[in-house]
C-alpha cells in the first residue's frame, strides 16, 4: 500500500540547478575511476610483474574484486543514502573512491592491486544512485527525464577523459593520482546543494526507512526490485567482457593489424558512444512520454550490434573501433534504467533501490565472466565468440521479457512511500 506525501512547491524548477550539476561532476569521476583500470590493465600489471595468459586472469580476477566492492557498497550506501540522506552518501562515497584512487597509484602487488580495487568498488557504488534519487526527487516529472540524461552523459564521458589522460601521462599511477584528485575538488561543492524535499518530509516521519529487506518480503516489490536489475546485465556484458577484452576478440576475429588493438581505446570509442546513446535515449524518451519503448528499441540494437561485432571478421582497426562506438551507443539507455528503477519505488527505500540495482547489475560481472568461462573452456573448447554469442544472447532475451513485466513510469509522481498508513503532513 503507498499514500502520497504532500505536494512540493509549485515555484519553477531549473534542469540545470545545483543538484544536477555535482551527480554530473561526481558521476564522471566515478566513471573515470570505474573504466580506469580497463584502460590501464594490462600496462599496470606487466609493470608489477605479469605476463602471458596471468595478464588476463588477473585482470578478471582484479574486476571481480572491485565488482564485489561495489555489490557490497551498493547496500551499504543505498540504506544510508534512506537514512541519513541522499548528499551525505553522495559526499561520503566521493572521499572514499578518491582517496581508493590515489592508493591505486601507490600499489607494487597485485594482492594490494586487489585490495584497493575492493575498496575503490564500494566508493564507487554509491554516487550514482544517490545523485540520481535526489535529481529524480528535486525536479518535476515532466523534467526529470532531462536531468537524469545529463548525469548519464556528462558521467560516462568520464571514460573517455581516462582515455586522454592516460594518452597524454602515458603513467597508469598519474592516472589514477589525477582521478583521485578531481574527486577531492568535487568535496568543496558541497555547500553547494541540499537535501530533496521528498526527503525531508520522509525523514520527519515515522516510516521505515532504508529497509533493504523489504525489497524481498513482499513478491510483487520482490519481482519489480529483480527485474530493475536484469534489464541492465546487458549493458555490462558488452562493456565488461566484449570491451574490456577487445585484445583478444580483435584476435579471434583476425582483424587487420589485431596486434594494435588497445582496450583502452576500445572502451573510450564505446563509451563515447554511450555518451551519444544516453542523450538519444534520454531525449527519445521523453520526445515519446515513456521508458520502456525506448529501452526496447536500445535492447533490441544493442543485441543487433553483438551480433554484428562477434561476425565482423578480416575487418579494419579503424572499422573495429567504429563497431565499438555504435555498440556504446546500443547501451545508451543506461539512463533509462536507473531513471525507471529511482520511479518504480517509495521514497523511503528509492535511494537504497536505485544505488543497489546498478551495483547489481556491475556486480553481476563475476557471474557473467564465470557463466562465459564455462561455455568458452567447456562447451565451446576455447571459442570465444560463440560463448560471447551464447552469452549476449541469452543475457539480451532475459532482459526483455524482465522489462515487459515493469509498468511504465514516465508519468508517475514520486511523492508517496511503500507502505504507509498514514499521510505525511
Amino acid at each position: 500500500m503507498s499514500t502520497t506525501l504532500s505536494p512540493e512547491t509549485q515555484k519553477p524548477v531549473r534542469i540545470l540547478n545545483a543538484a544536477v550539476i555535482v551527480a554530473a561532476l561526481g558521476y564522471f569521476v566515478d566513471i573515470y575511476d570505474l573504466l580506469l583500470f580497463g584502460i590501464v590493465r594490462t600496462d599496470s600489471l606487466k609493470d608489477l610483474g605479469i605476463t602471458g595468459d596471468a595478464i588476463r586472469n588477473q585482470g578478471e580476477f582484479l574486476i571481480s574484486m572491485q565488482m564485489f566492492g561495489m555489490l557490497f557498497g551498493g547496500i551499504l550506501w543505498g540504506i544510508l543514502g534512506d537514512k541519513k540522506g541522499r548528499i551525505s552518501v553522495l559526499f561520503g562515497s566521493i572521499l572514499i573512491y578518491s582517496v581508493a584512487n590515489i592508493a591505486n597509484g601507490m600499489v607494487t602487488t597485485v594482492d594490494g592491486y586487489a585490495f584497493w580495487r575492493l575498496i575503490a568498488g564500494i566508493g564507487l557504488a554509491g554516487e550514482l544512485g544517490a545523485g540520481i534519487t535526489l535529481v529524480t526527487e528535486s525536479l518535476p516529472k515532466e523534467k526529470r527525464g532531462y536531468g537524469t540524461m545529463i548525469v548519464a552523459s556528462v558521467g560516462v564521458s568520464g571514460a573517455v577523459v581516462a582515455y586522454l589522460v592516460y594518452q597524454i601521462f602515458q603513467d597508469w599511477r598519474l592516472c589514477y593520482y589525477a582521478g583521485g584528485v578531481l574527486g577531492l575538488l568535487l568535496l568543496f561543492l558541497r555547500i553547494s546543494i541540499s537535501e530533496s524535499g521528498m526527503f525531508k518530509k520522509v525523514q520527519e516521519s515515522d516510516e521505515k526507512k532504508g529497509d533493504f529487506l523489504s525489497l524481498f518480503t513482499d513478491k510483487k516489490r520482490f519481482s519489480k526490485y529483480i527485474q530493475c536489475i536484469l534489464i541492465g546485465i546487458p549493458l555490462w556484458f558488452l562493456v565488461g567482457v566484449l570491451i574490456t577484452f577487445s585484445p583478444e576478440f580483435a584476435k579471434a576475429l583476425d582483424v587487420q593489424g589485431f596486434e594494435t588493438i588497445a582496450a583502452g581505446k576500445a572502451i573510450a570509442w564505446c563509451y563515447g558512444g554511450l555518451v551519444f546513446g544516453d542523450i538519444a535515449s534520454g531525449l527519445l524518451s521523453q520526445w515519446l512520454k515513456s521508458r520502456k519503448k525506448v529501452m526496447y528499441m536500445f535492447l533490441t540494437f544493442n543485441l543487433i550490434m553483438v551480433f554484428m561485432f562477434l561476425n565482423a571478421f578480416g575487418i579494419s582497426a579503424s572499422t573495429f573501433y567504429l563497431l565499438c562506438f555504435i555498440m556504446g551507443f546500443s547501451v545508451g539507455y543506461w539512463v533509462l534504467f536507473v531513471t525507471i528503477a529511482a520511479e518504480q519505488f517509495g521514497t523511503n527505500i528509492r535511494a537504497t533501490v536505485t544505488t543497489t540495482v546498478p551495483n547489481f547489475v556491475r556486480g553481476s560481472l563475476p557471474l557473467i565472466i564465470i557463466i562465459y568461462g564455462f561455455f568458452r573452456d567447456t562447451v565451446f573448447e576455447g571459442d570465444i565468440l560463440k560463448s560471447a554469442m551464447i552469452v549476449g544472447t541469452l543475457l539480451s532475451v532475459i532482459s526483455i521479457l524482465a522489462l515487459w513485466k515493469l509498468k511504465e513510469t514516465f508519468h508517475t509522481d514520486l511523492n508517496y512511500s511503500e507502505n504507509e498508513t498514514q499521510p505525511f503532513v
